[in-house]
């Protein structure tokens, strides 16, 4: 289809505009021509508004400023890890791995950073090395969320010094947010603590040199992901909305360095 001038598409290689749009599930390649008339798509950085234009895979499509994936290649999987699994696709100590997660995808995903044996909770499984390493690095500073079960009664006082920061043996750490859930109970705290840190251990270590050592510990949210009801041991892909927020990420990322 030629817009209002006449043009015809600016690429002619590729697939167009709504079709690719469509093929991602954004809308109907009708709603999706009407998306771009509106002036809402942008195709690497610029707002688009033919809807004939042809866009290649490695070309960056947003709607209203988040990405939308055209390498359909590419896979997203979050995994609520059990404790007791080690966050590898092989263990040379043959403990128990993240290779029967992925045994249901075609597709050969490795793991987005690492968890504890002893710590549950959000992992992501990719094949997308690029997304990945974003998610991964510290450099970034894409946050996580912990939920902690930790020793004793977890003062006011304590939360500011996470909040501040804590010295370890690496060198000084702070959490970006911290907060107690609820009173204490069986000389038990429930800590809600968000960071960027990719360091090993971390919360452990924190907590630890805090005085309140860790009995449990889930990692609730990465990024723009939440963990919410999947089931210890499940495995499911990324919605929509949830692939958009990370691949923007990712964009945005790649836009900076």
């Amino acid at each position: 289809m030629n817009n209002a001038n006449g043009s015809g598409p600016s690429n002619p290689e590729g697939e167009r505009l709504q079709k690719v749009m469509a093929a991602a599930g954004v809308a109907s390649r009708r709603v999706s021509e009407d998306l771009i008339y509106q002036g809402r798509v942008a195709v690497n950085g610029k707002v688009v508004q033919e809807a004939g234009r042809r866009v290649k895979p490695t070309d960056r499509v947003t709607v209203d400023g988040s990405a939308i994936q055209l390498d359909t290649t590419k896979r997203y999987v979050m995994l609520n890890k059990p404790v007791g699994v080690v966050s590898s696709m092989s263990d040379e100590s043959g403990r128990p791995d993240l290779m029967p997660y992925t045994g249901n995808y075609d597709e050969r995903l490795f793991n987005v950073g690492r968890l504890d044996v002893q710590t549950s909770g959000l992992i992501i499984l990719t094949n997308d090395g690029e997304l990945a390493h974003v998610l991964a690095h510290p450099s970034f500073g894409v946050m996580k969320t912990y939920i902690a079960k930790v020793e004793g009664t977890v003062s006011a006082q304590t939360i500011s010094q996470l909040m501040k920061g804590i010295e370890l043996e690496d060198g000084p750490i702070a959490v970006d947010k911290a907060r107690a859930l609820g009173r204490a109970s069986n000389d038990e705290t429930m800590v809600e603590l968000t960071l960027h840190s990719g360091r090993n251990r971390i919360v452990r270590r924190m907590m630890e040199a805090a005085g309140h050592p860790v009995i449990e510990l889930v990692r609730r949210q990465f990024g723009p992901l939440n963990l919410g009801s999947l089931g210890i041991g499940r495995t499911r892909n990324l919605t929509k909305v949830e692939l958009g927020a990370v691949l923007t990420i990712a964009r945005d990322a790649e836009e900076q360095s």
